[in-house]
């Protein structure tokens, strides 16, 4: 990925350490980071963060995107509710190449009660070397863009 683009994220109270560590490691590495917060250790709702985060990848502000909550499985649920996302829960380095190269998805979400420091940052480098591969893929993932395309327009027409 390119450094000039920004990468997003944001968490909710139980990711606010993770997320924190995630951020300064990108930025010593050269990236431009956008960090959406949370920045206290007050409890908040993982879908109130997960959505601010989803919905400005969806609408093209970033192409990528980091989420964290406790197991990361509420933010990529919530994330993927957002229309022209993908996000993938990544756990091992498999997962974390394959989520961009096989599903070209543009977020990726840690468990802060699951995942250290260390495992997130080699999970992260491995993502952003990735790049969507195409091939058999490519007509899974339009069909998964199709989906939302006919989800949208369901809610186009029941808001008329």
């Amino acid at each position: 990925m390119d450094k000039n683009k920004p990468i997003v994220l944001g968490a909710d109270h139980f990711g606010l350490p993770l997320k924190n560590s995630i951020r300064d490691y990108l930025i010593k590495k050269g990236y431009q980071v956008v960090d959406m917060g949370v920045n206290e250790e007050t409890p908040v709702d993982y879908p109130d963060m997960g959505a601010k985060v989803a919905e400005e990848v969806g609408a093209g502000k970033f192409e990528r995107g980091i989420l964290v909550c406790g197991t990361g499985a509420g933010m990529a649920i919530v994330a993927n509710k957002v229309p022209g996302v993908r996000a993938v829960c990544v756990q091992d380095p498999y997962t974390a190449e394959r989520a961009v190269a096989s599903n070209n998805a543009q977020i990726i979400t840690f468990g802060s009660q699951i995942t250290g420091a260390a495992v997130a940052e080699k999970l992260i480098d491995i993502w952003l070397e990735s790049e969507f591969q195409g091939g058999r893929s490519a007509p899974k993932v339009a069909k998964i863009d199709s989906l939302d395309e006919k989800h949208r327009k369901q809610r186009a027409s029941q808001e008329e």
